[in-house]
């Protein structure tokens, strides 16, 4: 090695750059910083109201194993409103107070809101990110300033990461949203920081905290340092874009992209309200791929073991505002709802006349099953969004009522446990998932665009084909939901629930909902039903939902298919001279029959008939669908090798009377195959009737009413009609690829 000759002092010997490596690792190891123990970490949080964000955050908290205390707890909030005006000087003069009780110096503080946190890992990994920052107090962090902007400057720049203290906001007009802050530190320290607080209730703690830290004597003597990268605080204002979900060996994490950290703590601050609820249906393992939902089963209300008369009393709304198919159907799966009738009451809001019949056929068969009945009808001209803030009222005002349910007329339920069910899960706000069938609609949204309306979230096409399941807190729901009474009668007080210049009154409803801080949830755990169409919906024939097979064709098949035709596709078929089929499933007056339509006399028929063709009541179209999706099926059976696109030229309902036109002379028809529906009952509605094939000296007495006759039209099926003998018989005829 080389002499190093200088002037000045004599200088120590020179070591090795080894020698010199291994004096400093030896340095290093005889210091080893030891860890702060779990039990000296303490969270205080501010909280005068129990709201569902609050319990919300002591969920994730108990699951961690945090030690809590609240402070506030049943004390009025005078922090001031932040929707308007800078404020949370409460909140500093209640932590202040808190510190001064505390005598351990070597206690750790975690100073959070609860309204809106929720914790993603324990207090092991939080108090290890907490000394590996090197300070004495850590400060979220944000990219945006708030409450005075002209103290940017003052600042300290970071070289990489956040650089402004735990707040950020936004003006709009005069509004502004303010963003809390959060911080961990020991208890000598906070007390210091602490020290000059004198402020008022309603004065603004962020600025307080904002001028501390951008005092550099004050920062440098508290030892005040901000988590830039985010490591311990993850605020979501500013940072939507930075966060995503982390699901990793059956846990959750929301993980910075960024800065490529997880951070302990997820806060949405401002107007974040939304992405935390969407986050914490997943953090901390509220739902994962390995277990699916963790807490759905928490906190339950059993029924089961209830004698019926100690049942919650329920309010059900019923809302008809606009004509609406298969409102019979809706009524009848109303009254099989599994639920003591003695223990509902019912309000129904009839807008529209032609369901006054709907409604008093209910009335007269089931009315006086239920503890009580209010109609308000069409006659009254109450506007549908007083009739929604009446119904609330209604279970407002009995003492004895638990809960709302509010149903659309629109709303097929097939579980009749749905009600059951939805109480079991005692949730403020629930409702149950329903679909329209083939599409993404349901009567929930996941997210909700800048201006207030629907935006599809990461989860949502997940959650509607049951690929999640579990219990949801979404930012909107409609059709059909359960109130708690308890939360009508202390957070939507409010008259004008319903009411908006600007939105409809089920977005007015859930924008209200959520500015009070009350949770919405949306359950796919079970099947509960679906949602009818109504666009097209028309109230001009005598049986108008026989005209819905395109809208709705899930519950026309319901309403008017037999529920055994799949036995036919399932039976052995012989050479049979013809085949019966369970098809049609029509109630008591025959719905193709429309006596007020007058069969235009003479025209091209073979051997004419006392009829009225399905073109003359504008039915072609639906009787084709219904020929190629229930009948077609059955001939490729049937008939093997013949392929139908079931064509028709003629269509119609035969009328057979004994003084009018009781028989039918023998005859080919005009078609490869026929299909001949009886539309009502021999024996009750008629006597006598059938069909003689001559060639095989066989005759089909009248089949049961909804039974089909199918059978080969031309050449081999020579056939007549046999005589009716009393009353009036109905046939409905196809003659199919002429």
């Amino acid at each position: 090695m080389r002499a190093i000759v200088r002037r000045g002092p004599p200088l120590f010997p020179l070591v090795s750059c080894a020698a010199c490596f291994l004096l400093l690792c030896a340095g290093a190891r005889s210091e080893p910083e030891r860890p702060v123990p779990e039990d000296k970490l303490l969270v205080l949080t501010v909280a005068t109201k129990e709201t569902d964000g609050f319990k919300r955050f002591i969920r994730s908290a108990r699951h961690f194993n945090y030690t809590i205390k609240v402070l506030g707890k049943g004390e009025k909030w005078r922090g001031g409103d932040y929707m308007s005006m800078p404020g949370g000087g409460q909140k500093v003069r209640l932590l202040k107070a808190a510190l001064e009780e505390m005598t351990e110096e070597d206690k750790v503080i975690l100073f959070i809101d609860s309204y809106d946190v929720v914790f993603a890992s324990g207090p092991k990994e939080l108090l290890k990110k907490f000394q590996q920052s090197g300070h004495k107090v850590v400060f979220s962090a944000e990219n945006l300033i708030w409450p005075n902007r002209h103290l940017e400057d003052k600042h300290p720049h970071v070289r990489e990461g956040k650089r402004f203290l735990g707040s950020g906001g936004i003006a709009v007009k005069i509004v502004v949203i303010c963003l809390s802050v959060g911080f961990i530190g020991y208890t000598p320290n906070l007390k210091a920081m602490l020290a000059d607080w004198t402020g008022k209730d309603n004065e603004s703690d962020q600025l307080f905290y904002t001028k501390l830290y951008i005092n550099p004597e004050k920062r440098k003597s508290i030892n005040i340092t901000l988590d830039s990268k985010c490591r311990l605080f993850q605020n979501l204002y500013g940072a939507l874009d930075e966060v995503v979900l982390k699901f990793e060996d059956g846990r959750v994490r929301a993980r910075n992209v960024i800065y490529d950290t997880l951070p302990v703590i997820v806060h949405g601050n401002g107007p974040t309200k939304l992405q935390i609820n969407y986050l914490g249906n997943y953090i901390p393992q509220i739902w994962t791929f390995e277990t699916g939902c963790t807490v759905c089963d928490e906190d339950q209300r059993p029924l089961s073991g209830l004698k019926e008369s100690d049942y919650p009393l329920v309010v059900i709304g019923i809302f008809i505002q606009q004509p609406t198919p298969f409102v019979s159907v809706f009524f009848e799966r109303l009254f099989k709802l599994q639920y003591p009738k003695e223990r509902l009451k019912l309000f129904i809001y009839n807008h529209e006349p032609h369901h006054e019949q709907h409604v008093r056929s209910f009335m007269e068969d089931h009315g006086t099953k239920y503890r009580d009945v209010k109609v308000i009808g069409p006659e009254e001209e109450m506007d549908s969004v007083v009739s929604r803030s009446l119904g609330f009222d209604i279970c407002r005002q009995d003492v004895d009522c638990e809960y709302f349910f509010s149903l659309d007329v629109e709303v097929v339920l097939k579980n009749t446990n749905t009600l059951r069910i939805l109480i079991e899960q005692n949730r403020p706000i629930i409702a149950p998932m329903i679909t329209r069938p083939g599409r993404l609609w349901t009567n929930f949204w996941g997210a909700l665009s800048a201006d207030g309306y629907y935006a599809r979230s990461e989860d949502y096409v997940d959650i509607v084909q049951s690929h999640r399941v579990g219990v949801w807190n979404v930012p909107y729901i409609s059709s059909v939901y359960l109130v708690q009474a308890t939360v009508l009668r202390s957070d939507l007080t409010a008259e004008d629930l319903f009411h908006s210049e600007m939105l409809d009154p089920d977005m007015a409803f859930c924008r209200n909902v959520r500015d009070q801080g009350v949770f919405m949830f949306v359950t796919n755990r079970q099947e509960f039903g679906r949602i009818l169409s109504t666009e097209n919906y028309k109230t001009s024939h005598l049986h108008n939902d026989l005209w819905q097979i395109f809208e709705n064709p899930l519950d026309w098949e319901e309403r008017y298919i037999h529920e055994n035709y799949t036995q036919v596709m399932n039976e052995d078929i012989m050479e049979n001279v013809a085949l019966l089929m369970k098809l049609l499933a029509v109630d008591d007056t025959t719905h193709l029959c429309l006596p007020q339509d007058q069969r235009i006399q003479g025209g091209y028929e073979n051997v004419p008939t006392i009829d009225i063709h399905l073109n003359q009541v504008d039915f072609e179209k639906e009787w084709q669908k219904f020929l190629l999706d229930y009948v077609a099926p059955v001939t490729e059976k049937m008939f093997p090798g013949y392929y139908t696109q079931v064509q028709f030229d003629l269509a119609f309902v035969v009328r057979y009377k004994p003084d009018e036109q009781p028989s039918l002379r023998p005859h080919h028809d005009a078609s490869t195959f026929t299909i001949n529906i009886a539309l009502n009952q021999v024996g009750i509605d008629f006597q006598g009737g059938g069909c003689k094939f001559l060639r095989y000296n066989c005759s089909i007495t009248s089949p049961r009413k909804g039974w089909a006759l199918m059978h080969p039209g031309r050449l081999t099926h020579y056939h007549e009609g046999l005589p009716t003998t009393a009353g009036v018989r109905y046939i409905a005829v196809s003659f199919v690829d002429p």
